[in-house]
């Protein structure tokens, strides 16, 4: 009788082992499972996040290295996007450039210098400038928060208008708000940033 209760005790305890070891290799199965992931989630395809640039920070594209100056936080409605101005590390001739970030839903990073030929206004809905055809695509105001060096006061308002190319191209007009009413328009050519060209290095005390 001891006999068999011995061997019922023993096979009790490896059954309560083969449980347990069971339950923990599912366990690790389910925690090494990935979550599901945007496949084009903006991490996967640049060095860093556009979306949290800020004054201080660096980004290098096509080999050139940028300083953020400042940023616009900008705001419509229930819809925000950022700009922001971008100094070279090394004279290229190019000029200031500014970097605008926003989903639209996708995300969207255009590179932008200044328009520097004959006066442009966003008088009519279709503009050719340098033989490339724009078409109108958006109008409006926007409320802005100014951080860093940017020109502009801490808060205001602005006017945009802006114009979709081929290839990724694109035309926008700025005007802002002041004490003796809306300035000059300020038009400018944008040129889509591909993904993975885009590196972010992060100012310090981030």
């Amino acid at each position: 009788m001891k006999l068999l209760l011995a061997v019922l005790a023993a096979v009790l305890v490896v059954a309560v082992v083969v449980v347990m070891v069971r339950r923990l290799r599912a366990t690790d199965r389910t925690a090494a499972a990935p979550a599901p992931r945007d496949p084009f989630a903006p991490e996967d395809s640049t060095a860093g996040d556009p979306r949290t640039l800020k004054a201080g920070d660096m980004v290098e594209y096509l080999g050139e290295r940028l300083f953020v100056r400042g940023s616009l936080r900008l705001s419509e409605g229930g819809y925000s996007w950022s700009e922001h101005f971008l100094d070279p590390m090394e004279d290229t001739g190019e000029g200031r450039r500014w970097l605008s970030v926003e989903e639209d839903p996708t995300l969207e990073v255009v590179l932008w210098s200044a328009y520097t030929g004959d006066e442009l206004t966003p008088s009519r809905p279709t503009l050719t400038v340098q033989g490339v055809t724009y078409h109108r695509s958006e109008h409006g105001t926007a409320s802005y928060r100014s951080e860093g060096t940017t020109g502009l006061g801490a808060t205001g308002r602005m006017e945009y208008a802006d114009y979709d190319g081929p290839g990724g191209r694109s035309l926008a007009f700025e005007r802002f708000f002041g004490d003796q009413g809306r300035g000059s328009w300020e038009a400018s050519l944008g040129e889509r940033v591909p993904d993975g060209t885009l590196t972010i290095y992060p100012g310090s005390g981030t």
